[in-house]
């Protein structure tokens, strides 16, 4: 008897150590622990090492001073909403000691213009066989994430499914020129908003598109080079939309190659976005521009997964997954509104 209540004992003690282990590990994914709010020198710890692990400086004591308190204001909203047991969980990253305000004035720009006819190429039709689970990323068609420094979201959106169209069609996986779109694309404003269809149009005009090694990035708004606009290892021949409001179509369009969309990016949870599949509220407004590489479903949740442009430590590697088939037709966050990718053959 006493060794039976002491094995159960142990198991429950081993049970319980293992649950608080897990806790641990998966707060600490998330780089910060509970405890690290338990006060304001615990937080005031926490910052000094998230300064130290981005390599963050600072001109003097009073910024300092004053991201201090916006990383404590940050991290506190992320930990209350981690705590609702939501699909998805909020992290640091190295956004975290920029208010909302500034995460939307550097990294969200106007999606200015709008989508063209819809072409018919990818309608969805009723028993269209598709595959349950895409993902183009494991087929070699996608670069690795990129890092935008302005509002330039739609020139790394663009850039990101001709790289992959190029692939698809070729067999040669090139990291293509974002910066010739800020600088070269008149129809855009560079690094303060644009639009994808007008870079897919430019690219498709100019006979295609420079290397990001001739033509570099510098995150800021230039004049259009036109001896390396000129030195094309890509081409496409246009742009085709999606029928608006039409996650089906959307879904035939992955399965045959990465596309480009809008989204609402503005909601505080997206900034912050570590893991998981996002759902709950998002605006429609269209700020922010992204590209699908594929799709799947998780838990009873369908998914996109979206390659994003703010770097690999933001979000799973620099990828989020937003829920796909709700019940608005305009898809979360506005994702069903815009949708298109560029044609190569």
């Amino acid at each position: 008897m006493g060794n039976s209540v002491f094995s159960l004992f142990g198991f429950l003690l081993l049970f319980g150590f293992s649950r608080l282990v897990l806790s641990v590990e998966n707060f600490a994914e998330l780089g910060y622990e509970p405890f690290d709010l338990s006060s304001e020198e615990r937080l005031s710890g926490r910052f000094e090492q998230w300064v130290h692990n981005h390599g963050k400086t600072y001109k003097d004591h009073l910024e300092k001073s004053m991201r201090l308190e916006i990383f404590k204001q940050n991290l506190r909203y992320m930990h209350e909403r981690n705590q609702q047991n939501l699909t998805y969980k909020l992290g640091l990253n190295e956004f975290s000691d920029l208010s909302h305000e500034e995460f939307k004035s550097r990294f969200l720009g106007r999606l200015t213009g709008g989508p063209k006819n819809a072409s018919l190429r990818y309608l969805h039709k009723y028993g269209d066989d598709l595959p349950a689970t895409v993902d183009w990323r494991t087929k070699g068609a996608v670069t690795p994430v990129k890092g935008q420094r302005c509002g330039d979201c739609w020139a790394f959106a663009a850039i990101a499914s001709v790289e992959s169209i190029n692939y698809i069609v070729t067999g040669h996986l090139v990291s293509l020129s974002e910066q010739q779109l800020v600088d070269c694309v008149g129809m855009n404003e560079g690094c303060h908003g644009g639009y994808p269809n007008d870079a897919f149009i430019y690219i498709a005009f100019n006979g295609g598109i420079s290397s990001e090694v001739d033509y570099q990035y510098r995150g800021a708004d230039g004049t259009c080079n036109q001896q390396l606009e000129m030195e094309h290892v890509a081409r496409i021949v246009g742009v085709e939309c999606l029928p608006t409001e039409d996650e089906n179509s959307m879904k035939t369009a992955v399965s045959h190659q990465p596309i480009t969309v809008g989204i609402d990016g503005t909601a505080m949870d997206f900034a912050s976005y570590k893991s998981g599949i996002l759902t709950g509220t998002c605006g429609k407004v269209l700020d922010h521009a992204v590209t699908i590489v594929g799709y799947g479903s998780e838990g009873g949740l369908d998914y996109w997964i979206v390659k994003n442009s703010w770097g690999p430590t933001w979000g799973e590697e620099g990828y989020i997954r937003i829920q796909r088939n709700v019940e608005d037709p305009q898809g979360l966050c506005g994702i069903a509104i815009a949708p298109s990718y560029p044609v190569m053959v």
